[in-house]
Formats: C-alpha cells, sequence, structure tokens
C-alpha cells in the first residue's frame, strides 16, 4: 500500500465537478488499496475526500497545526489526526507519511504545498512522484504557464516532465502509480 499526500482546498468551490472529483479520487483511492495523508479539514474539499476514503474502507491520516484545530476545522471522524505545532511541520509531516503526493482544486495554500514538494523533488531531497488533477481545466492555465517556463529558457523540460498531469482520478493514478513501481 502507498499513502498519497493530496493537496485541495478547504473550499468547495463553485463547481460540483470538484466536489465530485474529490469524492472519486477518495473511492479510488481506497478502491486501490492506498491510504490518503492531507491536512486534516472537516471542511471543503478536504473533508469531501478523507469522507469517501473513511467510507470506502480506507486509511486517513489528517495532519493540522494545533490552531487550526482550536478552530474546530479538524475533521473529529479521522482514526489518525496528527497535531503539531505550525504549518511547517505539517508539510513535513505530510510528505513524511506520503510516498507521493496529487493536488486538487484550491487556493495560494495548494498551490504552496504542491510547489514546496515539486521544488524539494528538483532539489533531490525525495524522489516521490507529483501530479496535478486538472478538473474541469482547474489546472490548464497553470499547466501552459509551466509548458511556457520551459519554453522561455526557465524550467528545464525534466523538471516540468516531473510533474504528472491529468483530467481524471484513475488516469492520475495510473500514472503515479506506474512512477512508483519504476522508482
Amino acid at each position: 500500500m502507498s499513502r498519497f499526500c493530496v493537496y485541495l482546498g478547504s473550499r468547495e468551490g463553485r463547481d460540483p465537478a470538484y466536489v465530485a472529483a474529490a469524492r472519486a479520487l477518495g473511492q479510488e483511492l481506497a478502491r486501490r488499496g492506498h491510504g490518503l495523508v492531507y491536512g486534516g479539514a472537516r471542511i471543503g474539499l478536504m473533508g469531501e475526500l478523507a469522507d469517501a476514503v473513511l467510507a470506502a474502507g480506507g486509511e486517513v491520516i489528517g495532519v493540522m497545526p494545533d490552531h487550526l484545530v482550536e478552530r474546530e476545522q479538524a475533521h473529529q471522524g479521522l482514526p489518525t489526526l496528527i497535531r503539531v505545532a505550525n504549518m511547517h511541520e505539517r508539510k513535513a509531516s505530510m510528505a513524511a507519511h506520503a510516498d507521493a503526493f496529487i493536488a486538487l482544486p484550491g487556493g495560494i495554500g495548494t498551490l504552496e504545498e504542491l510547489f514546496e514538494a515539486w521544488t524539494w523533488q528538483y532539489l533531490g531531497l525525495h524522489d516521490k512522484p507529483i501530479g496535478v488533477l486538472d478538473t474541469a481545466g482547474f489546472y490548464t492555465s497553470l499547466l501552459d504557464f509551466l509548458d511556457a517556463t520551459v519554453a522561455q529558457g526557465f524550467l528545464n523540460p525534466a523538471t516540468r516532465d516531473c510533474l504528472v498531469d491529468a483530467d481524471t482520478p484513475p488516469a492520475l493514478l495510473d500514472a503515479l502509480e506506474a512512477r512508483l513501481a519504476s522508482s
């Protein structure tokens, strides 16, 4: 069993496709026998994903800083909720418990986490695969921008190729599982 660290919004977004994709990814992770590591919230896409994994009988590990637990955003139905002191410890703990990373739609926190994990990979701090679920074209403009950074000489093509993207949970998991198997 591999554990997938998923970065995603603490809001649901405006398009119902985002909630559907979070639920579908959760079901697919559990169906394939993978565990989930995520930010530990009960709200937004985060809560939808965790609930879907739990409902399908999968493993869920939440990681949340004390200041967010105290604001009652923690998912109290998790079998494992790791409390940490701050956001830096949260990201380090999530990464330490994960074998791969996925980003679903989200805001600046999701983007920051995705880019930090990708930067850590680039710097050789880990060799875990990373992917984005491009639900309803959410990440299309970002992926186009990243391709432009390659074209303009600011990003190595091999580094760009390390970021996998797909528009369905099964396709993304297939690609990430293939990378896990080859590492």
